[in-house]
């Protein structure tokens, strides 16, 4: 009786535990979960926490909730001048509808993602061929795939139940076989803009050169100006001042001037003169005083 009542209680506590376990569930706040009966679902979206089921009646299945990232293959686009590129993406995903998402997938990863590349794809092209080369390579290449990332937002919302947090552009490059040809586009291209700039430099130094010369000019003709202008002013006080000194001793100004015709005459070594010895030229020579000799008279 005593074995009998054991196992009795032994399996009341393994069916009681059997029934814990198939009714009692936990959703982690990194999962997404939804309650389905036979299939169809009858709670969508379940909250973090501790939860009950009916057993066998109920299944629940758990989505990963976090941000997830689909890599796209790499993708040859043509801009709006037909020009091809290759475009290496990828997207930033994650599950916000439940209920949908388990309709449109069955839950697996590998469907959505099935699901998010080719749309992504062929809003991506609509971006790029509406655009050139210049435009997508340059600082405005966010801006441009704003528009995309909101309708692609919108649209998977309502037919997936993810939302598209971002696009981004890992690479963005030439096809082999025309980058040497777009290289040696872009080279003659820099050439002629540095041809450009170069002949404008040289018109601007001939404008500069023009200027200063004319500038030097009129400073070289108004220096000689002032010049002349102080040269005939010293020149009318050097006058003033040998009539003046003229005036008050004649005898002195008269040997200072025969003084300074002396050293103008003989300042070089090598100089002549053809006068006779008793030229007036030589009358301090022959006295001090200027006065005439015995002998000359």
């Amino acid at each position: 009786m005593v074995n009998n009542r054991a196992l009795g209680i032994v399996a009341l506590l393994a069916v009681g535990a059997w029934i814990a376990s198939s009714s009692l569930y936990v959703v982690t706040e990194k999962q997404r979960a939804i309650k389905l009966r036979f299939g169809e679902v009858v709670q969508a979206d379940i909250e973090p926490g501790l939860h009950v089921k009916w057993p066998v009646l109920n299944t629940v299945r758990f989505f990963d909730a976090r941000v997830q990232m689909l890599e796209s293959t790499e993708s040859r686009f043509l801009t709006a001048r037909r020009n091809a590129l290759i475009v290496d993406s990828y997207v930033k995903w994650q599950v916000v509808d439940p209920s949908l998402y388990y309709q449109s997938t069955r839950g697996e990863v590998s469907r959505a993602e099935d699901l998010i590349a080719p749309r992504v794809d062929e809003s991506l092209r609509n971006a790029f061929g509406s655009r050139e080369v210049d435009k997508i390579i340059s600082e405005e290449r966010n801006e441009m795939l704003e528009e995309p990332q909101e309708q692609l937002d919108k649209r998977l919302r309502e037919e997936v139940g993810v939302a598209i947090l971002d696009i981004r552009l890992k690479r963005v490059e030439l096809p082999q076989e025309v980058q040497q040809a777009v290289f040696q586009r872009m080279r003659t291209e820099r050439n002629a803009e540095a041809r450009q700039y170069r002949a404008q430099g040289e018109e601007q130094a001939e404008r500069i050169r023009a200027r200063a010369d004319r500038e030097r000019q009129v400073t070289l003709a108004d220096a000689r100006k002032k010049a002349e202008t102080l040269r005939g002013e010293g020149d009318a006080k050097a006058a003033e001042i040998y009539a003046s000194a003229y005036t008050q001793d004649q005898d002195f100004f008269n040997f200072y001037r025969s003084l300074q015709a002396y050293r103008n005459s003989f300042d070089k070594g090598d100089d002549m003169l053809l006068l006779s010895p008793d030229s007036e030229f030589f009358r301090y020579f022959r006295s001090p005083t200027g006065e005439a000799s015995s002998n000359d008279e």
